[in-house]
């Protein structure tokens, strides 16, 4: 099963931030040697073995990812975190949000926290405040769309309003992705 993993805060080629061999050489240290990355932002394409009788996956994602992550610090020494999001998923979701003039300043944040409710006042207050909106949610995602061209507040709205870390990507990215994947 292809999985698409956002590694939180990762500037490949800055000070202080994991490298691009790093990163897959983490996943390969936790059993998964075909991750691939994509851009410098963390983002990597990595296939989940399944049992051919079964169907069952290596381990659920957040185990699969904690075991990559601790490979990460071994590595490194740096802590990230890491969500992920099935590709057949990340399909779906552009293709029901990736329309309208404004596609192009929406992104898709990956969360540990459940459903998101857009209509709760504390979330669109704090969506207000960085000038932004939830367009839709579900199990651990929620696409943003931003007021203005080039802005990228998607990341501290969630993690403001879930309590924990976050990542985004934007949607453009997201499809360039997607293209390459094809």
């Amino acid at each position: 099963m292809q999985q698409i993993v956002f590694v939180r805060n990762v500037n490949v080629g800055q000070r202080g931030h994991p490298s691009t061999a790093d990163l897959v050489g983490a996943f390969a240290d936790a059993g998964f040697a075909d991750a691939g990355s994509f851009q410098s932002n963390g983002t990597l394409v990595v296939e989940w073995e399944t049992d051919a009788g079964t169907g069952a996956s290596a381990g659920p994602a957040a185990e699969v990812l904690e075991l990559a992550m601790q490979a990460l610090a071994a590595r490194t020494g740096l802590e990230r975190e890491a969500f992920a999001v099935p590709s057949d998923d990340l399909v779906r979701i552009l293709a029901a949000d990736a329309t309208g003039p404004a596609w192009d300043r929406r992104e898709l944040t990956l969360h540990g926290g459940g459903v998101i409710d857009s209509a709760a006042p504390a979330v669109t207050r704090e969506a207000a405040h960085r000038r932004c909106r939830i367009v839709s949610s579900g199990l651990g995602w929620t696409v943003l769309e931003n007021e203005r061209d080039r802005e990228s507040n998607a990341t501290p709205v969630i993690e403001r309003v879930t309590g924990g870390p976050a990542t985004s990507r934007g949607f453009p990215t997201l499809q360039r992705l997607l293209g390459r994947l094809a």
